[in-house]
């Protein structure tokens, strides 16, 4: 190439094993650019890290940009990484032109010469670091502050791609991420273990919920895991919170009773009616102290103290006084329940498992639930790289994962 531009680019970790060198090494030649090995020690164990050199050329400094933005997110940075560029907001919910957008990989920002770790990652936020240069968080855009130093462009920030899980697991043999044709009881067993392996070492369990639960039956499964002390914290919608309160004080769900599987006479205002006495209660938590709820999985949450976020929905009927409408604070009040959540379940829902997907680190482990395969597609498409999909009724998994896990 003649009139090129050209720097060193260095990536360390397991990159072999997991084929995160093989994915750099594509995107370079994909890209048109040409690469050149300096350097590539390899670790001697599984438990060793290996590291790499590699030499880029391109056309044009345009072109070799937009390469190193193909890059960022394998965790491939500038061997001399300058300092991150940081602009200061103009005006409260506005970000800097040219903004960082972030990914929800662990994340570090080089300021005034040393690096930070980035509190809790979350993709599609903005960075900011204080004004001490002492700590760098992320930050959603309306809550950014003028004045607030916000990371402008790729330079000085570096990410630490997912890697491989190493260890004999059943997750270990499968070919794809999502797929309806794997051991279900397998699987089952290994989410049951990491649970109990991330309770073991002090994490969280989220439990994020779809009506379907319910439909299905699968309520009162559920409800033990809540009463064993194995969800730390719910996230669901009006109608999950609705149904499961239908199901234990009129035995239906969605007018459908749970026991015999039939609809019942005039239940199609049943949910209608559940809504009603729960708004005349005032909150789920007062008829749970009035004794008017006695069973389910919201009754088990307020009953062992479990927090709960109820997003509402331009769908919603009611909704129950719990429910918050405003969507923005919504995602406020999810991300307030993230601090030590280890692992999340995912279970038949969509909407809300795409936006609790959205505001997850990628440290999280995070199983999704469900029966249609296109779920899960989505959340990886959303950049949930983390999840790992098991196409699976909802009701037969939970029932299996409470004979697995001791009550």
């Amino acid at each position: 190439m003649t009139g090129t531009a050209n720097t060193v680019v260095e990536v360390h970790g397991h990159i072999i094993d997991s084929l995160i060198l093989a994915k750099i090494l594509d995107v370079i030649v994909e890209s048109g650019a040409q690469y050149r090995m300096l350097d590539l020690q390899v670790g001697n164990g599984h438990e060793d890290p290996s590291s790499a050199r590699i030499e880029l050329t391109a056309q044009d400094d345009d072109l070799l940009e937009a390469l190193l933005l193909e890059l960022h997110p394998h965790g491939a940075q500038r061997l001399h990484e300058p300092d991150a560029t940081l602009v200061a907001c103009d005006r409260d919910g506005v970000l800097p032109e040219g903004f960082y957008a972030t990914t929800n990989l662990p994340t570090r920002v080089k300021v005034d010469g040393r690096w930070l770790e980035v509190e809790r990652p979350e993709m599609d936020c903005a960075l900011v670091v204080d004004a001490g240069a002492s700590r760098a968080w992320i930050q959603p855009m309306h809550r950014v502050k003028t004045g607030d130093l916000v990371v402008v462009g790729a330079a000085g920030v570096a990410v630490q791609p997912l890697e491989k899980p190493r260890g004999p697991n059943p997750f270990e043999f499968m070919g794809s991420d999502v797929s309806s044709e794997k051991p279900k009881g397998l699987l089952v067993a290994e989410v049951a273990d990491r649970i109990r392996a991330s309770r073991f070492a002090g994490g969280k369990l989220l439990a994020v919920c779809g009506p379907a639960v319910i439909h299905t039956g699968a309520g009162p499964d559920l409800a033990r895991l809540v009463s064993g002390g194995w969800v730390d914290v719910l996230f669901a919608g009006n109608g999950f919170a609705v149904h499961d309160i239908e199901s234990s004080i009129l035995g239906t769900s969605l007018g459908v009773s749970v026991s015999l599987g039939h609809p019942t006479e005039g239940g199609h205002a049943n949910h209608l009616r559940v809504i009603n006495e729960v708004r005349r209660w005032g909150s789920i938590a007062a008829g749970v102290g009035e004794g008017r709820l006695t069973s389910g999985v919201m009754y088990e949450c307020v009953s062992h103290g479990v927090p709960f976020v109820l997003a509402g929905s331009v769908r919603d009927d009611g909704p129950l006084p719990n429910v918050i409408t405003d969507m923005v604070a919504a995602q406020d009040a999810m991300r307030e329940q993230l601090d030590g959540v280890r692992v999340a379940l995912m279970l038949a829902s969509t909407l809300h498992g795409i936006a609790t997907g959205n505001i997850l680190p990628a440290t999280v482990e995070t199983y999704c639930v469900d029966i249609n395969q296109a779920v899960v597609t989505k959340l990886a498409d959303r950049g949930s790289h983390q999840v790992l999909g098991i196409v699976t009724d909802a009701g037969l998994f939970l029932r299996q994962l409470v004979e697995t896990l001791p009550a």
